[in-house]
């Protein structure tokens, strides 16, 4: 009898795990998303539009990319009331099951984002199993159809090319984790990574004997702020570059700064790090913000003939990068503490850290309190490493 048991135990074992693959698609099957796009369409329904992967294309042997290759994606939209009513009616256009699980961005165009806001969009990529929360979040400067309708002369798609930029920190980026989090936050406003459809760049050969035409590929613009959900503004990127020390964000870049005795002469610093600290201050009448910047570089060029070697060279510059990186971190405040009045840059988190009694009260008018507050800003910059060279070639020792 025990033996039946056992026998019989073993037997329903195996038929369970024997069934571990009742639910699965063959990739020849699925239509793999890379990047989606919505706008409104003319009537103010949702227009929704795929980036699809050719598979074609990512087989081996087979070619993709710009102009004049075969096509790595295929581009295709759709209109309904919401999101999930276009995409069943896309399914009715797509000869495949639509899969999300590897969608890079979400490009949400101007006009859904400053009539309609993100709401209406990210619910469903929030509740639907497939995408991930990592997408990157974009805004268009136009349509977004028209920014997933472009090519990318160095990657097989221009979602892929977009999603580069983003892991490299070009501008501010935002992942939909993060935008959520920032919406239900009182302490931050949204804020999101601004992109555009740019012409880069030429393909010689293209027009045998002719001049080729410029490619138009995807590019960063700065940063769009919001209100909530809804889109009110942009920064530059000069300002955002202000923006993300004002953040702490992690920066790349090179502060152009003018040399000690030429100053119609530049000098190139490459950032090596930086690390910013707001420490808030509240006298019960209006917030107060010290944000204390320390920046580290290396000197990569220089313009000047002078030799910039010496510790009191050094030191010039070093004020001259302190000055640059302050003057941007003051144009992005200005605008956004002025003409926005919004607190993208999280003082208000900042503020709830250190004053979590007042901010009960506060939290609901902060974006007010935040428009009055007094800000100072102090940098700390530092060169480390002047390059292989002591002295630009071509200049005499004295």
């Amino acid at each position: 009898m025990k033996k039946r048991i056992a026998a019989l135990l073993l037997i329903t074992f195996v038929i369970i795990l024997a069934g571990g693959c009742w639910s699965r698609v063959e990739l020849t099957e699925l239509a793999i998303v890379l990047g989606a796009g919505v706008d409104l369409s003319e009537d103010g329904r949702i227009l929704l539009t795929l980036q699809i992967a050719r598979p074609g294309a990512y087989t081996a042997g087979g070619e993709a990319g710009g102009r004049g290759r075969e096509p790595a994606s295929w581009v295709v939209s759709a209109e309904g009331r919401t999101v999930p009513e276009a995409e069943r009616f896309l399914a009715m256009k797509i000869p495949r099951q639509i899969y999300w699980g590897h969608c890079i961005i979400l490009v949400l165009g101007e006009e859904l984002a400053r009539r309609e806001g993100t709401g209406m969009v990210t619910n469903f990529f929030q509740r639907e199993r497939e995408p991930r929360e990592n997408i990157y979040v974009l805004v268009a400067r136009g349509r977004a159809r028209d920014f997933l309708e472009t090519y990318s002369s160095l990657e097989k798609t221009s979602a892929q090319a977009a999603g580069f930029l983003e892991r490299m920190k070009t501008g501010y980026s935002v992942q939909l984790r993060e935008l959520a989090e920032m919406l239900v936050s009182r302490g931050i406003q949204p804020a999101v990574t601004a992109v555009e459809v740019t012409e880069a760049g030429t393909m010689p050969g293209q027009v045998p004997g002719g001049t080729p035409p410029p490619q138009k590929e995807v590019g960063v613009a700065g940063t769009a702020v919001f209100k909530q959900d809804k889109l009110i503004g942009w920064l530059d990127p000069w300002e955002t570059r202000g923006f993300l020390w004002l953040k702490g964000e992690t920066m790349k870049g090179v502060i152009i700064v003018p040399g000690p005795e030429q100053p119609e002469k530049l000098v190139s610093i490459r950032i090596r790090r930086g690390k910013t600290k707001i420490v808030p201050e509240y006298n019960g009448e209006y917030p107060r913000f010290l944000v204390k910047i320390r920046v580290e570089g290396d000197m990569v060029e220089q313009q000047t003939r002078e030799n910039l070697a010496t510790p009191e060279k050094i030191k010039l510059l070093e004020e001259e990068m302190a000055s640059e990186i302050k003057a941007r971190a003051e144009a992005a405040l200005e605008k956004v503490q002025g003409e926005y009045g919004v607190d993208i840059f999280g003082f208000g988190e900042a503020f709830h850290r250190k004053y979590k009694k007042e901010w009960r009260e506060l939290k609901y008018r902060w974006d007010e309190e935040f428009s009055r507050a007094e800000v100072e800003i102090a940098v700390d910059a530092r060169i480390r490493e002047i390059g292989l060279l002591t002295r630009r070639a071509g200049i005499p020792e004295e």
